[in-house]
């Protein structure tokens, strides 16, 4: 579906209008086989919407979710540095017990 998506923000980028046959000559010029189908949805739905307010609003700016998944991923590499402290320790105490 996303193709179809970008060649309706094509469209809108170039100052033109929004139509069932422009989306489905993009398609096509692009070696996909168009599906009339979710054309007519597309069109329908972007007939109701102002595209421009859309892409203005904070929502359309991009993903927050990869910035709260950045939290947890540090989490892990803390205790994967304790467990690196603690296995030198171990080592040690098994060199010792060779030289008793």
């Amino acid at each position: 579906m996303s193709e179809y998506i970008h060649a309706a923000l094509l469209l809108h980028s170039a100052k033109q209008q929004i139509t069932e046959e422009k989306i489905k000559e993009i398609i096509k010029a692009a070696g996909i086989e168009p599906d009339e189908a979710r054309i007519k949805v597309l069109v329908s739905s972007l007939s109701k919407i102002n595209i421009d307010e859309v892409l203005s609003s904070p929502l359309a700016i991009g993903p927050i979710a990869p910035v709260a998944a950045t939290a947890p991923q540090q989490a892990p590499a803390e205790k994967k540095e304790e467990k690196k402290e603690e296995k030198p320790v171990e080592e040690m105490a098994g060199l010792g017990a060779l030289f008793e």
